[in-house]
C-alpha cells in the first residue's frame, strides 16, 4: 500500500510538548493502520522499504531527500546506531517515504525514482545506502542517470528491469504517490520523521531520537525505567 493512502484519512492536528526536551515539538496525527488503509492505488509497497519486525510497538516513517545534506547527514550519522539500537533489537519498524524537494534540489526526483525502482527488486536500502554516501558525486551532475546506472551492476539490479521502471515513469508514479503522502500529512522539510504519529522535523544530536524512541517504546509496552 502506496504512503498516500497511509494519510488519506488524516483526521485533524494537535500541537504537543516535547518528550524530553523543551524545543522539540511533536505535532500528532491521526493515522490509519497498515491492515485498515485504503484509497490510493497501490504503487509501491511500504514492505518495500520497510525495516524492522511487523511486530514492533512502534513505528517510525522517515520523510527525506537522497540530495538534502542534512538528511544525508542523518544517514550517515544517526541512522546506524538507531538501526541497530531500535530495529535490530525489535522496538522499531522504520518506514522510508520518498520526499525530494525538487525546488531547491534539481537530481531529487531523479535520484528518489532510482530508488523507488530498485525498491520494485528489492534493493531499497542497498540502494539508499549508496545514494546518501555518493551523494557528493551526483547532486551537481546536469543528468546524473549514467553515475546512477553505472552503480545497478554493484547493486545486484537487473538491467532491463530498472530501465523499463525508470523509462515506463513507473518509478516517478511511486515517488509521486509518496510525496504527496507526505505533503498531505504536513511535511514541508526533510528529514521528517512519524513516531506513532508524531512529527519530529530536523537534524538532532543522537542522544535526542534516543531518548525520544525510549520514552515512546517504554510507554508503549508499559516498560518501567
Amino acid at each position: 500500500m502506496g504512503f498516500e493512502s497511509h494519510v488519506s484519512t488524516l483526521k485533524h492536528r494537535l500541537i504537543v510538548a516535547a518528550l524530553v526536551a523543551p524545543a522539540l515539538a511533536l505535532s500528532l496525527a491521526v493515522f490509519p493502520s497498515d491492515a485498515g488503509a485504503q484509497g490510493a492505488a497501490q504503487t509501491l509497497p511500504l514492505s518495500a522499504r520497510t525495516k524492522g519486525s511487523a511486530s514492533a510497538p512502534v513505528t517510525v516513517y522517515e520523510m527525506a531527500d537522497f540530495q538534502c545534506p542534512v538528511c544525508r547527514r542523518f544517514a550517515l550519522e544517526v541512522w546506524p546506531t538507531i538501526e541497530k539500537e531500535f530495529i535490530a533489537t525489535g522496538k522499531v519498524r522504520w518506514i522510508y517515504i520518498m520526499f525530494p524537494l525538487t525546488q531547491i534540489h534539481q537530481n531529487a526526483a531523479a535520484s528518489a525514482t532510482f530508488a523507488a525502482c530498485a525498491a520494485t527488486q528489492g534493493k531499497f536500502w542497498p540502494t539508499h545506502d549508496m545514494l546518501f554516501e555518493t551523494q557528493e558525486s551526483w547532486e551537481k551532475l546536469k543528468d546524473p542517470a549514467p553515475f546512477f546506472q553505472s552503480k545497478v551492476a554493484g547493486l545486484g539490479l537487473k538491467a532491463d528491469a530498472m530501465s523499463s521502471c525508470l523509462q515506463s515513469g513507473t518509478g516517478a508514479a511511486m515517488v509521486k504517490d509518496d510525496a504527496s503522502g507526505a505533503e498531505r500529512s504536513g511535511a514541508n522539510s526533510t528529514p521528517s520523521l512519524y513516531i506513532e504519529g508524531g512529527m519530529m522535523a530536523g537534524l538532532y544530536q543522537l542522544p535526542v531520537y534516543q531518548r525520544v524512541l525510549d520514552s515512546i517504546w517504554k510507554s508503549k509496552t508499559k516498560t518501567k525505567g
